[in-house]
């Protein structure tokens, strides 16, 4: 975690990204700007919180893909020991994850793909207290509300809750089940149960389908 001190004129802001080329360019831009600062920065969850306690920022940007933890429990984590921080969420990821991201406490998600005007807007957008999204996604959002559930192969992998979702991701990436209960600090024996109704839930036969479709989804998305 890095800490930057900002002027009393300015909008404190953290960034939390596990990209340090990431972490330096969103700064450039933001820090350009006459009304905004970067003051604190972190690569994980852990440190993102200590910085969300210890610099005080008055907003938050925050990528789902982490060192150290899952981006939408941050984001939880946040609600609870920040509650009055606003998150704007910077992301690779497709719009399933939007609406899993403003549910678990983000104000407004910007794709990365966007321009970077677009991050700035959406900063100012959650500092007034408004939900932002950009236009691609609002665009993409709209399309998938109006599609009918089975309309699209990735409907049945948005029915997944945000623990099987990550449990469904990571196995997609190639990791055992051991790995997956360390890295999501829960038992081998809960692990297996997420994947048991991960399998109900896709209509999947046996535990290769499972794999192959998780791998076949985490290839379909566009990075982290």
């Amino acid at each position: 975690m890095s800490e930057s001190a900002h002027t009393s004129g300015e909008k404190g802001i953290l960034v939390v990204d596990d990209h340090p080329i990431v972490r330096q360019g969103l700064k450039m831009l933001i820090d350009q700007e006459p009304d905004l600062a970067v003051c604190a920065e972190a690569e994980g969850a852990a440190g993102a919180l200590r910085a969300a306690e210890q610099s005080e920022p008055d907003a938050a940007i925050v990528d789902l893909s982490l060192k150290d933890g899952d981006g939408l429990e941050l984001l939880k984590d946040m609600r609870v020991r920040s509650p009055n921080l606003p998150v704007l969420v910077l992301s690779w990821r497709d719009e399933s994850f939007a609406e899993r991201a403003l549910r678990a406490g983000a104000m407004g998600y910007v794709s990365k793909k966007e321009e970077p005007e677009r991050v700035l807007d959406g900063i100012r957008a959650v500092l007034a207290g408004r939900l932002y999204v950009s236009q691609t996604l609002a665009s993409d959002l709209i399309t998938q509300f109006v599609k009918r559930p089975d309309a699209a192969d990735g409907s049945a992998v948005r029915s997944l809750s945000d623990r099987e979702l990550e449990v469904f991701e990571l196995l997609g990436k190639g990791i055992p089940t051991s790995r997956i209960a360390k890295v999501l600090h829960i038992s081998v024996k809960t692990v297996e149960s997420h994947r048991g109704r991960i399998k109900r839930k896709l209509n999947l036969a046996n535990a290769t389908e499972l794999v192959m479709h998780a791998v076949q989804w985490v290839q379909s998305q566009d990075g982290g």
